[in-house]
């Protein structure tokens, strides 16, 4: 069983935002945004998708981008 690189929620935003920014650097995303609130952070691909991402779908599609 593999360890996911985050332990709570604010760990698994962070690391969402992390992959953002090497996605970015990689020419694999033109931009990313990130909506900070109180509860949970909001991530937005532009461009890409025009839904607003949850934290695990941002982790989740940012990771697949960077393994291709």
């Amino acid at each position: 069983m593999s360890e996911n690189p985050y332990h709570d929620q604010r760990s698994l935003e962070e690391t969402a935002q992390t992959l953002g920014k090497q996605a970015m650097e990689a020419g694999l995303i033109p931009s990313f945004v990130v909506h900070f609130f109180p509860d949970s952070w909001v991530f937005y691909i532009p461009n890409e998708q025009s839904e607003p991402l949850t934290p695990e779908e941002a982790y989740l599609h940012l990771q697949k981008l960077l393994q291709q």
